[in-house]
């Protein structure tokens, strides 16, 4: 029998993610996986359904609980529904409590639905962010059908108002003595107020198909790790006229060898030997621009830091740069040859004739202190 996954690791998230966090993986494991998107693909129906059900199980307090502390095993006898004969509109709607119709796009009811965002994303440079850069995105949306122009319905016919809900969508049953009434979505048109009756051979009803898309995007100099650029209207085909969804394009900044991002600001780590840090002496140092010349200054001490202004990166939206800020690391020899121990001896002589240890003779008189008492 096989092993059954982890229900975090089928959701991409991890055991300390908060609810709404895992409601908006679960949001994107379903629209990648629904099979309304995934005719040809026999897999997704599998992944749609084992995520439908690791949300079931997460998006539930006790049950989620119960996951925690005893894995499987603590869900057995646990009654879990089937999720995948649901819609788009059924699934969606479970997210406008933290989403509200914004950034995701809301289900809008009582008119045509706002399309669907969708996501991508780039890898860039240090250098990259620093200059901005334009790129190429190759993606797939649910797009108008070219058959019937996005109505589902057979070229030549008409979508009829639903005769079940009278074409508002909704269903009201009544409670006991009629005083509590439920409200639900209509099981005849999903909730669309409109059935079709002839429907589109070419997408089976839906109006919607895959198409294969290409846009360029501009980032901005300066983006910061995460974040996204959006592309108004690059995203999918919204219901009968509404409009389409945005594409969100989200950066992620590669590591640098040299150069660690502060910020604005970036950090580096410059190592130098103890000769050069007390007698001063000119370095290399590697900047986004090329190498470029650094005066280390005599008696410079390990840890001490070495400002370099405008050598940072775009501030975004802003005007002006940030500052590279190199630390120095006073490296020790590991091996000396017979003349550098011999003058290094030398050099050991002299320490006491001299008060060149500032630090060192306060230790020193602190522990005399703290010994006498």
């Amino acid at each position: 029998m096989p092993k059954q996954r982890d229900y975090y690791e089928v959701l991409g998230v991890g055991r300390e993610t908060s609810a709404d966090e895992i409601k908006l993986a679960y949001r994107r494991m379903a629209m990648k996986y629904h099979p309304d998107r995934n005719r040809d693909n026999p897999e997704a129906d599998a992944k749609f359904k084992a995520c439908s059900e690791a949300y079931e199980v997460l998006s539930d307090p006790e049950k989620r609980s119960r996951y925690d502390r005893f894995g499987h095993e603590g869900l057995r006898g646990v009654s879990l529904h089937d999720f995948s004969h649901m819609g788009f509109e059924d699934i969606f709607s479970m997210f406008n409590d933290i989403l509200g119709g914004g950034v995701f796009g809301g289900r809008a009811r009582g008119g045509p639905q706002r399309g669907y965002d969708l996501e991508s994303s780039v890898e860039l440079s240090l250098n990259e962010v620093a200059d901005g850069v334009e790129r190429t995105l190759e993606y797939k949306r649910q797009d108008y059908c070219d058959n019937c122009k996005g109505s589902g319905a057979k070229p030549g016919s008409q979508p009829q108002t639903c005769r079940t809900c009278a074409g508002s969508g909704q269903v009201r049953q009544g409670g006991l003595g009629g005083f509590f009434q439920m409200v639900r979505t209509c099981p005849t048109c999903g909730g669309r107020g409109r059935v079709i009756v002839e429907k589109c051979r070419k997408c089976r009803g839906t109006g919607r198909q895959i198409k294969q898309q290409t846009v360029t995007v501009k980032i901005p100099a300066g983006v910061h790790d995460g974040q996204a650029v959006r592309l108004s209207g690059e995203g999918e085909a919204g219901q009968h006229g509404a409009p389409r969804g945005d594409l969100y394009c989200y950066v992620k900044v590669k590591k640098h060898p040299f150069l660690l991002r502060d910020g604005d600001n970036l950090l580096c780590e410059l190592p130098v030997s103890f000769a050069m840090s007390a007698l001063g002496a000119t370095v290399e140092v590697p900047t986004l621009e090329g190498i470029e010349d650094l005066d280390v200054p005599a008696a410079t001490q390990p840890g001490d830091t070495i400002q370099i202004r405008n050598k940072g990166l775009p501030r975004l939206g802003r005007s002006g740069r940030g500052d590279l800020y190199v630390r120095i690391v006073v490296e020790i020899p590991r091996k000396l040859n017979k003349h550098q121990k011999q003058l290094l001896e030398e050099f050991r002589q002299t320490e006491k004739k001299n008060n060149n240890f500032p630090q060192t003779k306060s230790f020193l008189e602190k522990l005399t202190s703290y010994l006498s008492r």
